[in-house]
């Protein structure tokens, strides 16, 4: 099943206004960068295709990460920021990576039948489920979806841990649900902020909600006794990273236990839409951009290997992370990781039981 309807380039206007925000003639200036590899496309329409999946639960055994286990709601995301590593997944399913990317989605219905198969399997053995680590699960489609809600439902009813970024203020409408899990010990927030430049963070994430509105979520997420951590990630030399000391200051104010960071990666496809964004939005400094990142990663677009494309190297990313390190000790966002408890789980009832 396939349900089509127009982007969220109107909504994105309305805000525009509200915010004080530039005026995009039917999103014209994010198409742009996508133009050099799809060409110039019409007004653009998100279709959503169903997809039925016959296991939910993605593991990972990625040194670089802090979970061995995830949950993707969706393929595809509608925020559309230029720079995520997960547009090249798109091409596996012969679409691209640009347009197609933020306006060909697929969506998992089954994902809370699934999650809850899984759980009820003999032997499973509970660790925390991180959320959007691929797309966001708070994406504009989940207001008519609420696969993330039903997916937390099960994990809220079992006291089974999880983890979520995004992205999104769509996640207060899930407080009811996280803040008791969070009064247990078994959820965590992570809230990207990349820029408080509206004018920038309009272009690099142009259907993200404004930086204020999530700024606001951590506040009253924290508010409701979630653990929040803000992530501005990625740092894009040149652009954003004058903005680190700012960034980490405001997610102090608004209750951040924690912030993290990484240099800007820009794997396979997309290498290509981030020159072309850098071309039409910074052309005064598109090759001092590109080549503090060829620094930053050895001499290419993308360092790929474990341990350090997380980190990048050398002098840059020696000098970011000093930055950091000073910013979050002296703003007191220097806390440890935050550890979910795992010896509440129970199983979810089985299918018989469920019947009485």
């Amino acid at each position: 099943m396939t349900k089509v309807r127009p982007a969220r380039g109107a909504t994105l206007n309305r805000a525009s206004m509200r915010f004080g925000l530039p005026q995009h003639e039917e999103d014209g200036d994010w198409r742009d960068a996508r133009g050099v590899i799809d060409g110039d496309p019409p007004r653009l329409r998100t279709e959503v295709t169903v997809e039925t999946p016959r296991t939910i639960l993605t593991r990972n055994q990625s040194p670089d990460v802090p979970f061995d286990r995830s949950i993707n709601p969706y393929r595809g995301c509608e925020h559309g920021c230029i720079y995520c590593f997960a547009r090249p997944t798109h091409a596996f399913l012969d679409l691209s990576p640009g347009l197609d990317f933020e306006t060909r989605l697929f969506a998992k219905p089954d994902a809370a039948r699934l999650l809850r198969d899984e759980l009820r399997r003999p032997g499973y053995t509970c660790r925390p489920i991180a959320f959007g680590t691929n797309t966001d699960p708070y994406q504009p489609i989940e207001n008519e979806w609420r696969i993330t809600r039903a997916c937390l439902e099960v994990l809220a009813a079992c006291d089974h841990p999880v983890t979520i970024t995004t992205k999104s203020d769509r996640i207060l409408r899930d407080i009811d649900l996280l803040g008791p899990m969070a009064k247990k010990g078994l959820a965590a927030v992570m809230v990207s902020v990349t820029s408080l430049d509206a004018a920038i963070a309009m272009t690099i994430e142009p259907r993200a909600p404004h930086p204020e509105r999530r700024l606001r979520a951590v506040r009253l997420l924290a508010d409701a006794g979630v653990p929040v951590q803000v992530s501005i990630s990625p740092v894009i030399p040149a652009v954003t990273d004058h903005e680190m000391e700012a960034l980490m200051a405001r997610a102090a104010e608004a209750g951040a236990r924690a912030t993290s960071f990484i240099p800007v990666r820009l794997p396979h496809e997309v290498a290509p839409l981030f020159r072309a964004w850098l071309d039409t939005h910074f052309p005064d400094r598109a090759g001092k951009v590109m080549a503090i990142i060829h620094a930053l990663r050895g001499g290419r677009d993308n360092d790929p290997r474990f341990g350090s494309r997380m980190r990048g190297e050398g002098p840059w990313a020696a000098l970011l992370r000093t930055r950091f390190h000073i910013a979050a000790r002296k703003l007191g966002l220097d806390a440890e990781r935050i550890e979910l408890r795992t010896d509440l789980f129970r199983p979810p009832a089985g299918a018989q039981g469920e019947l009485f």
